[in-house]
């Protein structure tokens, strides 16, 4: 055991986001390890037992964090997603749901064992999926937009339809079993998920108004929404069990379709908090799980209910609530496939398990070990499947990492050409049709519009790049792109051509200060980079082997050479930029920009060797 519970919370941390760092090193589902994390220092070695540990505030801390979670999740569901894609949502989330519990249902009690009230609570609970399993693998599987949408939207919507509906049929099976039926109890349940909706509802608008009438000031934004997000779940939670989730969520797509420029920062930071949270709470759960748990999931009915959990019933829902919509025999195939559950199903059905069996239902207490076991099969089963699938069905977005190009100019349109050359897909974004005239005459694929823009956001894929360099004639603009578009991308991948040439000292600072990485030389501004194409410069590939090292083509090299980037033999494109410190090595291809008076002294250095021969081939005979 750990020597307090302050350790305990550290080392709680510590492995969390280390397991995260080790999922995204070695490419493995990061809720696989998390989940394996868990079950060695929890059940496995008995280092740490938090249900235990932290005792009474082991289900708050529990309860907070999903609230967290999820109201973060339903910040990223704009409306404005759902074009073309709204049908197929309703009818997952509506029908799909309910064709799902009403087959969970029957399975629980066919193959599971479980009696008829306790089949169909759990059966209303299995239905969920959630942002905290969900989230994880869209980050890493790369799919197409269309069913990565899907499978969001679905994973948040869902989530509180579930708990309701485990919450709706334990009340079903009270007030059917009561020697005296009363039927307040039905009343009051659907009363508290309509007050829970509102309530959601209100708390977005009311702390949206106060952002946009500048009622709270930039630095309390953030702790503002924690504040009232734990008050939006909370309250509604205490007058009905579980439709804190519902409120939270509510209140998230409220603040996400009001419009309010601060949600943007704001959902930025919630994801790192959210990854923290998720990180933490799964090896809580994981941890806190006894080793008679995890032995009893290998039972022939629960592994028999899990398999059929899979392969059955969740295809089926989402074939049957599918037909008739435009949705791709290859796009129900993968959302009918992908169905992890994870925290909101181990945390509700823990609470289910002990009022149910309060209530006298004694097959009531194998849920826990129930719900652990379809937990970890299909973390581990979809984990490991989504990307291979994806990438089957062709519904994954593979190939090499694409760079997105904001500004079209003489540079920038040569840069995408030798990029496309390379196999690397491309794009050169820019606002003025007049400019784009240089990607349209070279054949380069653009897009004419304005990147920063809302439309934008909805209208360009951005999912096949992960590179952003912004090079258009206003710095400024350019340190703003990459400001905006560096919490998404990371630091490392954003991009912007030094602006150091055309801007006075005082203003350099700051702009250098903020965005992307300065690309290139920090000194080779775009204007330097526009003329050396109209001055004739050629990109060149020159391949570094063990007989032509990195040092011996640095001394060779012209002095105006500019470096560009790196092609590593796996594909990996390495931009060079002002603190690049890898040195190539054999079997690196280095582009650069090339003066063209070297590829002359080649052209006359081959001509004088032709000549040569042909003298000496005139001596010899």
């Amino acid at each position: 055991m750990v020597p307090s519970i302050l350790f305990e919370i550290m080392l709680i941390g510590l492995l969390g986001i280390g397991a995260q760092w080790a999922a995204w090193r070695y490419r493995i589902p990061a809720i696989v390890v998390m989940s394996v994390t868990g079950l060695l220092v929890g059940p496995i070695l008995g280092f740490i037992n938090p249900e235990e540990d932290f005792g009474n505030l082991y289900n708050p801390i529990i309860s907070v964090a999903v609230a967290i979670i999820l109201f973060e999740g339903s910040l990223n569901l704009n409306f404005k997603e759902l074009r073309g894609l709204g049908k197929p949502v309703f009818r997952i989330s509506t029908i799909g749901a309910f064709i799902a519990w009403i087959l969970g249902s029957l399975t629980a009690h066919y193959i599971a064992g479980l009696s008829w009230p306790v089949a169909f609570v759990i059966g209303g609970l299995f239905i969920v999926t959630g942002p905290t399993v969900i989230m994880p693998l869209l980050r890493q599987s790369k799919l197409k937009p269309r069913p990565a949408k899907i499978l969001k939207w679905e994973g948040i919507i869902v989530d509180p339809i579930g708990a309701l509906l485990a919450v709706f049929a334990f009340e079903i099976i009270a007030y059917l079993t009561a020697e005296n039926p009363n039927g307040a109890a039905l009343v009051l349940f659907f009363v508290g998920s309509v007050f829970a909706g509102i309530f959601g509802w209100l708390c977005g608008r009311g702390i949206g108004w106060m952002f946009e009438t500048g009622h709270i000031p930039e630095f309390l934004k953030s702790p503002a929404v924690f504040v009232v997000v734990i008050l939006c779940f909370t309250i509604p939670d205490e007058f009905m069990h579980e439709t804190g989730l519902l409120s939270v969520t509510a209140m998230g797509i409220t603040l996400a379709n009001m419009g309010i420029s601060s949600v943007a920062d704001m959902r930025h930071f919630k994801e790192n908090v959210s990854i923290l949270l998720i990180s933490a709470i799964f090896i809580m759960l994981t941890a806190s799980l006894k080793m008679d748990t995890l032995l009893q999931i290998f039972s022939p009915n629960i592994i028999g209910y899990v398999l059929l959990m899979m392969f059955a019933v969740r295809p089926l829902s989402i074939f049957l609530s599918t037909i008739k919509t435009d949705l791709s025999l290859n796009e129900k195939a993968l959302v009918g496939w992908i169905a992890p559950r994870g925290i909101v199903a181990l945390t509700v059905s823990s609470y289910f398990a002990s009022i149910l069996t309060d209530a006298g239902y004694e097959d009531a207490s194998i849920l826990t070990t129930l719900t652990f076991g379809l937990v970890i099969f299909t973390v581990i089963a979809h984990g490991f499947s989504i990307r291979g699938l994806a990438k089957k069905l062709h519904l994954s977005m593979e190939g090499r990492p694409g760079t997105l190009i904001v500004g079209s100019n003489p540079f920038t349109v040569e840069l995408a050409k030798s990029l496309r050359k390379a196999r690397v897909p491309i794009i050169i974004v820019d606002s003025s049709w007049e400019k784009l005239r240089y990607a349209r005459k070279e054949g380069v694929p653009f897009y004419h519009g304005e990147m920063l823009s809302e439309q934008t956001e909805y209208n360009l894929d951005t999912i096949p790049y992960e590179y952003i360099i912004a090079a258009t004639d206003f710095h400024s603009y350019n340190a703003l792109v990459c400001t905006t578009f560096m919490p998404e991308y990371g630091r490392t991948n954003v991009f912007k051509i030094s602006p150091f040439r055309q801007i006075d000292s005082s203003s350099s600072d700051i702009v250098s200060k903020i965005g992307g990485r300065i690309l290139f030389k920090e000194k080779m501004a775009l204007d330097d980079l526009n003329e050396k194409i109209n001055n004739g410069y050629i990109f060149r590939q020159t391949t570094i082997t063990q007989q032509y090292s990195y040092k011996q083509y640095v001394e060779e090299k012209d002095d105006a050479t500019v470096f560009l980037y790196v092609i590593k033999p796996s594909g990996q494109i390495r931009f060079y930029a002002e603190d690049t410190k890898a040195i190539p090595g054999a079997g690196d291809i280095i582009v650069s920009l090339t003066p063209p008076n070297k590829e002359i002294k080649k052209i006359q250095a081959k001509l004088e060797n032709q000549r040569s021969n042909g003298t000496n081939n005139g001596t010899k005979e």
